[in-house]
């Protein structure tokens, strides 16, 4: 708590509302008596100016392009760490020992088969359903078929729980791809890293085994790294939303995964990739450039700016150097990455985008890299929620044990009709 307090008057009564502080980031006003002493609401579509809870999970500071996870760089973590790690360091607050990285990585592996019957749930679908839709029913389920971890006061079960959804994610993921495409499924199996588990679940079929690539691996580390966790946006926000009525955690992630879905949040990858795909070659550039200026056209260029980094997303640079490795490994000479490389340039030197901060986003080269491993487009958004599971489980977490959390009840700013007397529908 701060030394000093925000003054509000209103109608000639002045009242003092405490100012909050942080370990770092700007202080937040405390205005909880709010309605109390004055009758009145703040108002604020999205919630942009509003801190809806206290976390010691992630810092961002969008201005200087800083992402901290528990105070570590993701920079660092995503060059010398691997999603084991991150996972842990999430769900526990520090970085884990060696035994303690081994003894995690040896429970979420035993925890990565998912229950027989379970793969009865995918046939109700549609055999051209979205592999979002089937991630949004399938994950949902899951409380349906693990009973002995959904008692939400229960510390052990909350650990169980959070361990069975990081663990059986890739594995609904991979059987979600599969589906798709007519493929049979692929079991776990337990001699694999957990990113190499997933590309072995998602790419290999009876005729022939996948012998899951290093370089490969390594880069679907860093792409899982990277999306781990992103402080109280739309997906988190929901998944604390849902959280705070008491809903089982497996719901709570269902309902995560189904505001990712939004293009505007986890699809922006899969837009960014259909622009450069659109684009096509590098001598089209300056028309799109053109175009992206002018006020008056509808095309903008997807993959740059972003609601929170007024500068350079610090994950953009660590998926820059991911997809010359990728790209280079896989021999793909690719006229998309080529347009990729060519707009960055622009978007970092030219005075427009400079001045509008419009620099390249993680979305930007990710959908590149995911495109020459295999994954079809609709696979995208799936990647970022298997990824993005850890965060929300984590955030779960930390809002289930904190003592002042309360069911999400939002104000509104009422503007209609105010009361009338029904008519009856013969004499309107």
């Amino acid at each position: 708590m701060s030394d000093n307090n925000a003054t509000l008057t209103v109608g000639g009564d002045t009242k003092d509302y405490a100012v909050m502080d942080g370990t770092v980031g700007p202080q937040v006003i405390d205005v909880r008596k709010l309605y109390a002493n004055t009758g009145m609401f703040t108002y604020d579509p999205g919630f942009t100016s509003t801190a809806s809870c206290e976390s010691g999970l992630t810092y961002i500071d969008g201005d200087a392009g800083i992402l901290l996870h528990r105070g570590y760089p993701i920079g660092q973590l995503a060059e010398e760490s691997s999603f084991m790690e991150v996972c842990y360091l999430l769900l526990n607050g520090e970085l884990p020992s060696q035994k303690e990285l081994e003894d995690f990585t040896t429970t979420i592996t035993r925890h990565t088969m998912v229950h027989e019957q379970l793969s009865a749930f995918f046939r109700g679908f549609r055999r051209d359903a979205h592999p979002m839709a089937i991630m949004v029913g399938v994950v949902g389920a899951l409380s349906a078929f693990y009973h002995d971890s959904t008692d939400i006061n229960d510390p052990e079960q909350r650990r169980i729980a959070s361990h069975r959804l990081i663990a059986k994610m890739p594995t609904i993921a991979a059987m979600a791809y599969k589906y798709s495409v007519g493929q049979p499924f692929v079991y776990p199996r337990n001699d694999l890293s957990y990113t190499a588990n997933f590309l072995r679940m998602t790419f290999s079929v009876p005729a022939e085994d996948y012998i899951p690539d290093p370089v490969i691996v390594d880069a679907m580390d860093k792409i899982f790294i990277l999306h781990a966790d992103h402080e109280q946006n739309a997906s988190t926000s929901t998944v604390r939303l849902a959280g705070s009525s008491g809903a089982n955690p497996f719901a709570c992630i269902a309902a995560g995964i189904a505001c990712l879905w939004g293009p505007a949040h986890g699809g922006a990858n899969e837009a960014a990739l259909n622009m450069l795909r659109e684009i096509g070659t590098v001598d089209r550039i300056p028309e799109y450039i053109a175009r992206a200026k002018n006020k008056d056209d509808p095309f903008r260029l997807m993959g740059f700016g972003h609601r929170v980094y007024k500068n350079y997303d610090p994950r953009a640079t660590v998926m820059q150097k991911t997809a010359k490795d990728v790209l280079e490994k896989l021999g793909v000479n690719d006229p998309v990455f080529d347009v990729a490389k060519e707009l960055e340039q622009i978007a970092l030197n030219d005075p427009y985008f400079v001045e509008k901060k419009l620099y390249p986003n993680v979305d930007f080269y990710s959908g590149v890299i995911l495109s020459a491993i295999g994954f079809p487009t609709e696979m995208f958004t799936v990647l970022f929620a298997l990824a993005r599971t850890v965060g929300w489980v984590a955030q779960w977490n930390e809002m289930i044990s904190d003592p002042a959390q309360k069911i999400g009840r939002p104000r509104q700013l009422y503007t209609g009709p105010t009361q009338r007397d029904y008519v009856g529908v013969d004499k309107r």
